[in-house]
This record gives structure tokens, sequence and C-alpha cells, in this order.
């Protein structure tokens, strides 16, 4: 069986010869022929079409995705993706020297960890090879190094606490305050955002005992500007507003988190040991997220990442 692979720029299927073959429309049997004569198919990855049926590209990371497709396409055995790292590690070595490379993760945990900030695969390609139970390898295009595979959960991986910890950057938070407290509010609120394409990401309310409100939540950096616009329509129905673009998020990931307490536990100690305030908590049942200051993102990371043992 052959393997889809991608070098960031293309999706390639191949055996192992050293003959190559184009093929003008993407045609899975018109590729599998190609291949059982014995040729290389390289396809041009990014791309694909829209509801409408217009050519468009499919976003960072995009040729993850194309690759992902083929292979599912082709029913390859896996799926490599080779870039400028060997594998998911279990933090961002940049930020912390002692992170280790991981010898497989799930599709959950890569998930998560995708969408809250580690670059290494883009996260629809993580959820089409998820549905589509494609096996993906993360590898280095500049050597030959063992790389991480993403798969299925076994058991043993929930042997594992936490699989990771990633910091994002991209990150400011909005808080309301003195908001109406009446049936609607928090409708109207978010579909303006949704509106405008503005992305929220934790969303924390408090009431009162007033009869009004505090609603905070989280945006992406680049629509921080716009976010606040839009909550300046609604001061008839808000009595202050609070924005703050020098916040980081950092997470804590793991499926072990499914059958092991005191994860969280962990993570707060080791903030208030560190002396860094919480401004915002976030749970899934296998990940904690945590809004801090931005001066403290890469202390925290550092600090989480020797609490959980993830160095050994």
């Amino acid at each position: 069986m052959p393997s889809a692979m991608t070098g960031r720029g293309a999706g390639i299927v191949t055996d192992d010869t050293h003959t190559y073959a184009r093929i003008q429309s993407i045609d899975p049997t018109a590729m599998q022929n190609a291949i059982k004569a014995g040729k290389i198919v390289i396809v041009a990855g990014f791309q694909g079409v829209n509801k409408d049926g217009f050519i468009t590209t499919l976003g960072r990371g995009g040729s993850d995705l194309s690759a992902v497709a083929l292979a599912a396409a082709l029913k390859a055995d896996q799926c490599e993706i080779y870039s400028d790292v060997d594998g998911i590690y279990t933090t961002d070595p940049r930020i912390e020297p002692n992170a280790k490379k991981l010898d497989s993760i799930s599709y959950d945990e890569m998930l998560e960890l995708s969408s809250l900030g580690a670059k290494v695969l883009q996260s629809r390609s993580v959820e089409l090879a998820k549905k589509l139970n494609v096996k993906l390898y993360a590898k280095s295009s500049f050597s030959d190094n063992v790389g991480t595979l993403i798969t299925e959960e076994s058991d043993n991986m929930e042997e594992v606490l936490v699989s990771g910890v990633v910091l994002d950057k991209n990150q400011a938070r909005v808080t309301l305050r003195g908001v109406s407290d009446r049936p609607g509010i928090a409708a109207e609120i978010f579909t303006m955002l949704a509106k405008e394409n503005i992305n929220v990401d934790m969303i924390i309310q408090n009431r009162g005992t007033d009869g009004s409100t505090n609603l905070g939540f989280t945006v992406p950096h680049s629509d921080h500007e716009n976010a606040k616009t839009l909550m300046a329509t609604f001061d008839h129905d808000i009595e202050g507003m609070d924005f703050d673009e020098h916040v980081c998020k950092v997470s804590v990931v793991g499926v072990g988190m499914k059958s092991h307490t005191g994860v969280a536990a962990t993570a707060f100690t080791v903030m208030a040991d560190e002396n860094i305030n919480i401004q915002m908590i976030s749970t899934s049942e296998i990940k904690v997220s945590m809004v801090i200051d931005e001066v403290h993102g890469k202390q925290a990371i550092r600090a989480l990442h020797k609490a959980y043992a993830l160095d050994k």
C-alpha cells in the first residue's frame, strides 16, 4: 500500500521508483493506475473547491489537509506530514529545552494542541484524519529521525497523565461589567460577534446580586479592535468594559485526565507557587486552559512542564 506525504507544498503518493506522473484531474482511480504502473504521482496541495464550485485555498497548513484527503481516497497505510520539526513535542523546545518528542499521540490530543496554539499540524487535517481513520505521521524534511504517530486512542495512552503543555499568545481578553441580567443579552452579544466572523474562545459569566452580570471572553489578537467597536454598541446594557491585549493562554492536554484526578489542582498549584495570577479558566475532558498575563507565559510553560514530569 502507498503512503501519502506532504512537504508543506504538495501532496505526494509514492512507491519506491523514480518515475513521475502528472495527472490533470484529482482522480483517485487515475492515481491508483499510475501507482500500479510504477510511477510517482505529484499533486498540488493547498487547493480545493468551495460549495459554489470555485477553486479556493484551504488556509494556513492547507497542504496537510490535501495529503489527508488523498490518503483517505487512496486508502493509504498512513499519511506522512513533513515539516521543519521532527515530530510532536511535549511543549515548544524553543521555550523548554527539555521538551521530549512523543512516539505517539491520539487524534483528540493533537486536535487540542493544534487549536490551542501548536503549529505542527493544521487542526482541520487532524479532524479529517480522525473522521476517516487516516494514521498521521509527523516527521522532519531535514533528517531521518523517527517522528510521531497520530492515531486512535489506545488504553496505554491513558496511562500518561499529561501529553503536553502549550502556549498561545494570540489572545485578547474582553470583560463586560454590569451587563443587564435579562434573557437574550448573551445571545445578542455573541450573535453580533459571530456575524463579524470573530472567533470567541473562552467565556465566563458571573451573576451579581444587584440585577447585573459580569461577562468575560477571549478573542484572537487580530479581532480585538473590531470586538471593542462592536461592544460599544451595547452601552445601554453594559456599565463598563475592559480590554487587555497583553494576555496569553497556557494549556495542559492529555487523555489521561479522563481517568486520573488532580490535574487541574496541580496546574493551579503551579501558578500559585510561581506567583502567577489566573484570570480565566476553561476545561474539557482532556484539557485545562488558563489565561494569564503575557509576560508570564514562558515561565508558566516551563513550570508546568516540570510539574507533570514531561522532561522524564
